[in-house]
């Protein structure tokens, strides 16, 4: 296998996860519809309509809204969102935080994490042609690790930048900037592959050597082509395959 030509002088390729290396909707859609029927539950209170917009989901077409904060926030900054929709709806500041409590959860990182390319000959093409792996994502660190950990992707990955992580984290260039220290490459030399225009926005921010979209999340390719110096398929692009060779 072969390596796509832009990534010749890339020595690091950081991608996201949600959008990037597995379906954003099928791990976020259910989540949210859950989580607004529990809320529901809860307050005793019509409040999903008003959650989905705070969160950026659309219950009509089943999708997370590109740009809004389920696509790009961290979790702790989607369930504080949400607490503030309870606060307007609820009697109470105690009694929004009880609803809260009691319906807020978060969606199982493995059950459904479906990845969106066979990744583990993605990840191997990569490490075999002496490329670092990384992954940044504004989800939380744990669960990241159970997702990566049951794609079999742990062993090709150098090192994870999570929302609940301490210093600079997505979509800030700093955070991008510290992911490639650690690793122990130059940002100049990094590459970053995201769905989303703040994932692109960060790496060129930073300086990145090569910044990928890829259209398998949320953003359309118009979002992306103006930040991005490729836009691709999915990560499976990123690996050509050979042609045969024709019989002379």
């Amino acid at each position: 296998m072969t390596l796509h030509p832009a990534l010749s002088d890339i020595d690091l390729v950081v991608f996201d996860k949600d959008g990037t290396l597995i379906s954003f909707e099928a791990m976020w859609a259910p989540w949210a519809r859950s989580l607004g029927a529990r809320l529901e539950a809860a307050t005793r209170r019509p409040v999903a309509g008003d959650v989905f917009a705070a969160i950026g989901f659309d219950p009509v077409a089943d999708r997370v809204t590109p740009g809004s904060p389920l696509s790009i926030d961290t979790m702790a900054g989607v369930e504080e969102r949400v607490a503030a929709v309870l606060r307007r709806w609820c009697p109470s500041v105690p009694a929004a935080r009880r609803a809260l409590a009691d319906a807020w959860f978060e969606p199982d990182p493995v059950a459904l994490a479906v990845p969106l390319a066979d990744l583990r000959h993605v990840f191997g093409s990569l490490r075999a042609a002496d490329r670092a792996i990384a992954i940044a994502t504004t989800d939380d660190r744990d669960p990241t690790e159970a997702t990566i950990a049951a794609l079999g992707l742990s062993p090709f990955v150098a090192a994870l930048l999570c929302g609940d992580d301490d210093g600079p984290t997505k979509p800030a260039a700093a955070a991008f900037a510290a992911l490639c220290e650690r690793v122990g490459r130059p940002v100049r030399r990094s590459a970053m592959v995201g769905d989303t225009p703040s994932d692109l926005r960060m790496a060129r921010e930073a300086g990145a050597g090569l910044v990928v979209g890829v259209q398998s999340g949320v953003a359309e390719r118009v979002e992306l082509e103006p930040l991005a110096d490729l836009v691709v398929g999915s990560v499976a692009d990123l690996i050509l395959r050979p042609t045969a060779n024709p019989r002379g």
